[in-house]
């Protein structure tokens, strides 16, 4: 001991060995499995939560976002096609459309008519049945807290759960935790934060509400072309009823009307790598939830009437670490609209990246801040320094910070799963991810119906 820290050490049992162990069970992670257990691979897929679909099912953030056109064109092909679709046809997600100009209440401004709203539980059931018909041993409230290196290769993730701690061989690793924590404990470099002061976007704590009546909802947002209540919260705020730190309001049709998401809260300084600060967050989260419905009912209109249906037992976060990578994607080539041979996957989403002091700020929107309408994704961005076997798709990226903008929604976090899957099973019989073969790993996306191919887009 050094007043600090203490040694421990044990001896730890074994568990199956895999050839790929995912963990995180969200978009990225769900993906990769599939991918990785299609491709011929024996996975084991590790989740904290009790469920899987991460942010999307535990987090209430039920909108795949980044994946459509607003005319309903597909621009995510591949895994996140096929469960969408899938979903769709099950009656509990829906393929919404609009044109350029038409606001709609899946968020009711008209670039987020691509989104692909659904009922969490269900697709947290979709999910169970889809992994178990793919042959993934999904273990669900278990956690990946570190990792075994030998010669540059992880050999053993460390888990936990209600059985204790357990060391499970592995060849290859599929860190889709969101926050690159086995790449961090492993030694891999990480960046966190803006450049200048460490400082992360807000995070968020989502919930649901029913008995909403939409039409008087949508009267006013026509009438007063208020989509975002900016002008009411302004007065409100004047008169002292609104409290909160943020300038919008922001709600979501799910897979019925009259049930919407609530994507409104903002909490600032909350760092998602730290337990203390998550748990205070979580706390906060639920007394600020509390106290905005109690404004809604009293002053947004279609309200009034409305119940509180679920509040998310996860906080949503927004950007924690990134990955020093094989790649940096910067702003410059987001904004020039590069493509690149190792290219996965694209995004249709825009910047979003909400100041970490100011929630309501997005500096990377208006005139000087243009970009193409998708984004390319390179394999090697999700390839960290300093460990040979391990691969981090998702809002981990080796990216400039506000390219996580277009980048950490959903959709596209579930193309760099599919393609993290699909090489892990390559990398899992030998090899490094950083000497993999770009030009076969697009064609096998290909031949699973992902887009890799600037050709492929659709009009946007």
């Amino acid at each position: 001991m050094n007043g600090k820290s203490i040694r421990y050490e044990r001896d730890l049992p074994l568990g199956e060995p895999c050839d790929v162990a995912v963990c995180g069970g969200g978009p990225a992670g769900c993906a990769a499995a599939l991918s990785a257990s299609r491709s011929g691979a024996r996975v084991v897929l590790l989740e904290s939560q009790g469920q899987l679909g991460g942010a999307a099912t535990s987090g209430l953030v039920s909108h795949w976002l980044g994946g459509r056109t607003r005319g309903g064109d597909w621009v995510v092909g591949g895994l996140f096609r096929e469960l969408a679709e899938a979903a769709a046809a099950e009656g509990f997600a829906l393929l919404p459309t609009a044109d350029a100009h038409t606001l709609t209440p899946h968020g009711w401004i008209a670039g987020l008519a691509h989104g692909v709203p659904f009922d969490p539980f269900a697709m947290a059931r979709l999910l169970d049945k889809t992994l178990a018909a793919a042959g993934v041993d999904v273990v669900l409230a278990t956690q990946a807290v570190d990792a075994l290196v030998e010669d540059d290769r992880i050999s053993h993730v460390v888990a936990h759960n209600k059985s204790g701690l357990q060391a499970i061989p592995a060849s290859a690793v599929v860190d889709a935790t969101g926050d690159a924590d086995l790449a961090h404990r492993t030694g891999c470099p990480v960046l966190a934060g803006r450049e200048e002061d460490g400082l992360m976007a807000p995070a968020s704590l989502e919930f649901h509400v029913c008995g909403v009546d939409q039409d008087a909802l949508a009267e006013y947002i026509a009438e007063n072309k208020e989509p975002r209540f900016r002008a009411l919260i302004a007065d409100l705020r004047e008169r002292g009823q609104w409290p909160f730190p943020y300038d919008i309001f922001i709600s979501v049709q799910l897979q019925e009307k009259g049930t919407m998401m609530i994507n409104t809260t903002r909490l600032v300084d909350v760092n998602g790598t730290e337990g203390r600060s998550v748990s205070d967050g979580l706390v906060r989260g639920r007394e600020e939830v509390a106290e905005l419905f109690a404004v809604m009912r009293r002053h947004i209109p279609g309200f009034a009437g409305a119940h509180l249906k679920a509040v998310a037992p996860m906080l949503g976060v927004r950007e924690s670490r990134r990955i020093e990578a094989q790649a940096h994607l910067t702003v410059e080539d987001v904004r020039q609209g590069r493509d690149w041979p190792d290219t996965i996957g694209y995004s249709a989403y825009g910047w979003d990246m909400p100041d970490p002091k100011r929630p309501s700020h997005q500096p990377f929107h208006g005139k000087g801040h243009e970009k193409p309408p998708f984004t390319a994704i390179p394999f090697g961005v999700m390839v960290p320094r300093g460990v040979d076997n391990i691969v981090c798709p998702g809002r981990a990226i080796g990216v400039e910070r506000e390219v996580l903008g277009p980048l950490r929604v959903m959709a596209p976090c579930m193309a760099m799963g599919e393609a993290a899957g699909m090489a892990a099973a390559v990398v899992a019989g030998g090899g490094r991810f950083a000497e993999l073969d770009a030009a076969r790993l697009c064609d096998g996306l290909r031949r699973a119906g992902a887009i890799v191919d600037s050709q492929a887009l659709p009009a946007p």
